[in-house]
């Protein structure tokens, strides 16, 4: 979360592209003032640098999909994920993989520089052509909450030591991670869970077999 409203965008950028992330980053480096591009990279080499956690990451898909026998997760970079889609059905997977907003791959600096703002902020963009993937339904349990599948393995791994009774502090010891990126995690497992604190996590979690009491 910002803590000012003036305060700069922390940007981090994840393309696969090396073209895509360099026509990004010229376009968003336009908005000077409100983004502040602290990282870009692939996925995989940007969850593999430690470092502080950034205030939102865009998250380019990509032109195709990958193959159904593959899971996909958003990048966990400890903040909230704005993806850019192809089309409809790369709209699904980025929502099922955990973005928090999607917009089209085309859309321009100004409009994506808003939407990184307002996800920045906790709150949810989607382009109105992409309405009907957010309103589709998703995977859920009885109780009509998040199902055990929707859990990343590193939530999985905070709700583990949620169990264990750690604070964010030492959860972020304990996983390498920044203090704040362990908030987010936390945040992000009692967002799924359908609870508000902490207790009510690891119980449910408990009743959904996903922890041992």
């Amino acid at each position: 979360m910002l803590d000012a409203a003036t305060a700069p965008i922390r940007l981090a950028l994840v393309a696969e592209d090396p073209l895509a992330r360099g026509a990004l980053s010229r376009a968003l480096g336009d908005q000077a003032g409100e983004l502040l591009l602290v990282a870009s990279g692939t996925q995989a080499e940007l969850e593999s640098t430690q470092g502080e956690a950034p205030d939102v990451v865009l998250w380019d898909t990509g032109l195709r999909l990958p193959d159904a026998d593959t899971r996909v997760e958003a990048p966990d970079l400890g903040a909230p994920v704005l993806a850019l889609v192809a089309d409809e059905a790369a709209g699904e997977v980025a929502l099922t993989a955990g973005a928090r907003g999607l917009l089209f791959r085309d859309v321009g600096p100004a409009p994506l520089s808003a939407a990184l703002l307002a996800v920045a902020r906790g709150l949810t963009v989607f382009d109105p052509a992409l309405m009907e993937v957010r309103a589709a339904p998703r995977a859920t349990t009885a109780g009509g909450t998040a199902s055990p599948d929707t859990l990343t393995p590193r939530e999985r791994e905070v709700l583990a030591l949620l169990a264990e009774g750690l604070s964010n502090k030492a959860i972020a010891d304990r996983l390498s991670i920044s203090e704040h990126t362990a908030k987010f995690h936390v945040n992000a497992v009692l967002a799924k869970l359908g609870v508000q604190r902490r207790t009510e996590a690891v119980v449910r979690a408990a009743r959904m077999g996903l922890v041992t009491l």
